[in-house]
């Protein structure tokens, strides 16, 4: 059965959409169009390029994500110069590793710009700081005088995914200076809303790496760490919490990772399974019921 994925942001707690992946392929669902902030992002990158679930997940296993922490080799070999390099290039690693390894996996499947897919059949989200608005990829590329066709995949999915102060953002040439574009979670972690254009050809389903609302508790604000921890929380979700509602969470397939940090580049082959099979269990649970509510 074809149908349309919506995928959410959560870092490395993304294995846990790769098991809800798998599921859904083995269920005989297969996905027309796809779309992903952050780690949902490159989960609908592999889909679109034409990887199956079980080639996904052996990159995967075979993924050392360690290797995509690159900081630039400091100037001086002082301990506190990472920070001024955080100062002065705006985040811990230079997120080369990560878009190179995107890079190779991609041409696995000759998949190198966006004339390699078919047309719509990827949309991604990122932020534009500069500007101060979401961007839609390659949807909105034009709007910066940038070919959607020839824009490297693999570069709109490190645009995607790069957290802000943990990689540095991209910067986008355009005009005489450069736009400055980081992880679309701030602005949008789950794109519900994306193929909501009044025209529903097929179900559209999402998968998101948290507890659905009746499942979430309030935030526990005692100390300046959880309330910026609270801040960022409420505000990469207040977009998209306000779109979804009863009516959509019908087809959401909720995943609580709570035990997990999107930026735990120290998982265990423990850990991986133990989000690998909290996906499936709860796509499982979800397809029991969900043919009834397609709408």
């Amino acid at each position: 059965m074809l149908i349309d994925g919506v995928f959410s942001g959560g870092g490395l707690k993304g294995f846990a959409l790769v098991g809800a992946y798998q599921v859904l392929e083995e269920k005989g669902y297969r996905f027309k169009r796809v779309a992903g902030t952050s780690a949902g992002a490159i989960l609908a990158g592999f889909i679109a390029a034409g990887f199956s679930s079980k080639e996904i997940e052996s990159m995967l296993n075979e993924l050392d994500v360690l290797t995509f922490l690159d900081p630039r080799k400091p100037m001086l070999p002082i301990p506190f110069m990472k920070w001024i390099n955080l100062y002065w290039r705006l985040g811990l690693y230079q997120g080369k590793s990560l878009e190179n390894w995107f890079l190779e996996k991609l041409a696995i499947k000759g998949v190198y710009t966006f004339s390699d897919l078919q047309p719509g059949v990827l949309k991604l989200v990122a932020s534009d700081l500069t500007n101060g608005k979401m961007m839609v990829l390659p949807d909105d590329l034009e709007n910066y005088g940038i070919s959607a066709s020839s824009f490297p995949v693999a570069r709109a999915l490190r645009m995607s995914c790069g957290i802000p102060f943990f990689f540095e953002p991209v910067r986008l040439k355009v005009g005489s200076g450069d736009t400055i574009v980081v992880d679309g979670g701030v602005l949008s972690n789950f794109p519900m809303w994306i193929f909501d254009n009044g025209n529903k050809e097929r179900p559209v389903l999402g998968i998101k790496l948290s507890r659905s609302s009746d499942e979430l508790s309030g935030h526990q604000i005692d100390n300046g760490l959880q309330l910026f921890e609270a801040l960022f929380s409420t505000m990469k979700n207040a977009h998209d919490e306000r779109y979804i509602s009863r009516k959509h969470e019908k087809n959401i397939i909720f995943i609580p990772v709570d035990d997990y940090s999107a930026t735990q580049f120290d998982l265990t082959e423990e850990m991986k399974d133990d989000l690998l099979e909290k996906g499936k269990s709860r796509t499982i649970q979800f397809l029991k019921t969900w043919g009834k509510y397609f709408i």
